[in-house]
């Protein structure tokens, strides 16, 4: 069924909101992707606030070009059934959602992504992206960098504290 000339402006609208908000925009083939699947997909994105949409190249296209800084992106890639992600909060959560869902689904191949500075980010790029840790995993790295000298410093600090205690200890098993 054709889309009226209202829906296409309201989904124009949406996705011209999505584009400017998304730090990274990922486009994805999923030609013989089930329903079922392309749900699961959908659920999957929503833990990492991935949006998760399949609309005509057209309408995409056109969105990009009334978006002042996206609007000089190269479209040829843009062909052929696919699925976008867009992402507000994070830059790297479009590309691990999809690359996580393409490992059980192998017909979902990256076309390419749209930074939020305008660029066009190539397919093997995106692999690339897909592989980093998530801000939450950095967070916990570096936390756990920062901690490591001072946890190693206690554990001195108390190594001779604990030597006295185990010699306490041991004398007063050899007194009784």
């Amino acid at each position: 069924m054709a889309l009226t000339k209202e829906k296409k402006v309201e989904i124009l609208d949406q996705l011209g909101e999505l584009l400017k908000n998304s730090k990274l925009t990922v486009l994805a083939q999923y030609s013989g992707t089930s329903v079922k699947a392309m749900q699961e997909l959908r659920s999957s994105a929503k833990d990492s606030n991935t949006k998760i949409m399949v609309l005509k190249n057209r309408l995409f296209k056109v969105a990009l070009q009334s978006n002042d800084v996206l609007k000089d992106i190269e479209t040829g890639d843009i062909k052929g059934q696919l699925l976008y992600a867009f992402n507000s909060e994070d830059e790297v959560a479009p590309a691990q959602v999809l690359a996580t869902f393409a490992k059980t689904q192998s017909q979902i191949k990256f076309v390419g992504a749209i930074n939020a500075s305008g660029d066009f980010i190539s397919a093997d790029d995106v692999n690339q992206l897909a592989l980093l840790p998530s801000k939450d995993q950095l967070r916990a790295q570096l936390v756990g960098t920062l901690a490591a000298p001072l946890t190693g410093f206690v554990n001195v600090t108390v190594g001779n504290l604990r030597g006295f205690i185990n010699v306490l200890n041991a004398r007063g098993e050899a007194v009784n």
